[in-house]
């Protein structure tokens, strides 16, 4: 069983996936796409709970599966009969409600960090240091290899993301917290007066003395 969060039309969602559940509940996944087809609901139910997609198979062909959302899962499994079943509903239900609460709290900290970026973009707009219209990048480069040892373009190329995408949409509640505490102490150092160079110097003196998150592929 395997709740995640996933990106989905645009928003993050926690879901399932057909294959996912066809392993779990011993079925050939041919089978679970049909049931998913053949359910009984209303065609916006459907596009909100049950959204398709595909993967890659062993022998390297595209085929189709379904992302489930929880509703969606509650609805599928009404069909899923027996003792066994039962155990792997409950256990279903209790991983949505976790990566329920994981997303509620991701959110929690993406607004934190809003606030945080809100406060670097103020104290720049006060400097008299002039780099030259790219002092947002470069002190954001210098947060991330503070905090992860690569800059934005790096970690585009870690997590294989295109330049459209956002990098602070797939750090975990951890990774946000410790962007937004460098994000507050670099702010207070440009208020104190300090140049790039002399905060980027203290940075690294910093990260020497601490344990860098590992941005996870």
């Amino acid at each position: 069983m395997n709740a995640e969060i996933k990106t989905i039309k645009g928003s993050e969602r926690v879901v399932v996936t057909s294959l996912d559940i066809a392993e779990t509940f011993g079925k050939e996944h041919k089978q679970v796409l049909r049931d998913i087809r053949e359910i009984k609901c209303s065609a916006e139910f459907g596009r909100h709970n049950f959204t398709p997609t595909s993967y890659i198979d062993q022998w390297n062909r595209t085929q189709p599966m379904y992302y489930v959302t929880r509703d969606g899962f509650t609805l599928l499994a009404m069909g899923y009969t027996g003792e066994k079943a039962l155990k792997f509903k409950e256990g279903y239900i209790k991983q949505f409600s976790e990566m329920e609460k994981a997303l509620t709290d991701k959110n929690r900290e993406r607004i934190k960090a809003l606030t945080c970026r809100m406060a670097l973009t103020e104290a720049l707009q006060q400097s008299t240091e002039n780099l030259h219209g790219f002092a947002y990048s470069l002190y954001t480069d210098l947060v991330y290899k503070a905090v992860f040892g690569k800059n934005a373009r790096q970690l585009r190329e870690t997590l294989k993301l295109d330049k459209k995408e956002s990098l602070r949409e797939h750090f975990s509640e951890e990774e946000l917290r410790a962007v937004q505490s460098k994000e507050f102490l670099v702010s207070g150092l440009i208020g104190c007066g300090m140049s790039y160079r002399q905060i980027r110097d203290f940075l690294n003196t910093v990260s020497l003395q601490e344990t860098g998150l590992q941005v996870k592929e």
